[in-house]
C-alpha cells in the first residue's frame, strides 16, 4: 500500500480573495435600490434581498431573496428571472466590472425555518408547562 504525502502546509497557499465578497454586497445593494425605485411589477414590490454569493470567478451571482408569508414566492421567483436581464444590464452600467455576472435567484426560506422551529419549541415548552403543572398538581 503506498501513502501519498501531502506537500501543502497550513497557512501556505493561495488566501481567499475579498473581492467576491465585496462585488456580492455591491449586487445585493443595487438590487435593492433598483427593486425600491423602479420595480413595476407587482410580484416584486414585497421582495428583498437576504443575502448573495459571488463564484470566485465572479461569473455567476447567487442571490437569496425573501418575501413575506403572504406574498406568493413562486411568482416572485417567475418574476425575478424575467427581470434577470434588466437586472444584469443595470449592474453592468454601475458597478465597473469587467464582466457582469449571470444572476440566480433562490427563495430563502432561512427565515421561515427559523419561525417553524420557534413555533415548535413554543409548544413543546407549553407542554412541559402543561404536563409539570399537572403532576405538581397530582402530588399536592
Amino acid at each position: 500500500m503506498r501513502q501519498e504525502f501531502n506537500f501543502t502546509l497550513p497557512g501556505l497557499g493561495k488566501p481567499k480573495s475579498s473581492r467576491p465578497d465585496r462585488i456580492a454586497e455591491a449586487v445585493t445593494q443595487e438590487l435593492a435600490m433598483l427593486l425600491r425605485q423602479e420595480a413595476g411589477d407587482v410580484r416584486l414590490q414585497r421582495v428583498s434581498f437576504s443575502r448573495a454569493q459571488v463564484s470566485p470567478d465572479l461569473k455567476l451571482a447567487k442571490i437569496w431573496f425573501t418575501v413575506p408569508e403572504e406574498a406568493n414566492a413562486a411568482a416572485a421567483l417567475k418574476a425575478l428571472q424575467h427581470a434577470s436581464g434588466f437586472f444584469r444590464s443595470h449592474l453592468a452600467k454601475t458597478l465597473n466590472l469587467r464582466r457582469t455576472p449571470d444572476l440566480l435567484f433562490y427563495h430563502d426560506r432561512q427565515s421561515e425555518e427559523a419561525e417553524r422551529l420557534e413555533r415548535i419549541f413554543r409548544e413543546l415548552r407549553s407542554h412541559d408547562e402543561q404536563t409539570s403543572a399537572e403532576d405538581s398538581g397530582e402530588r399536592g
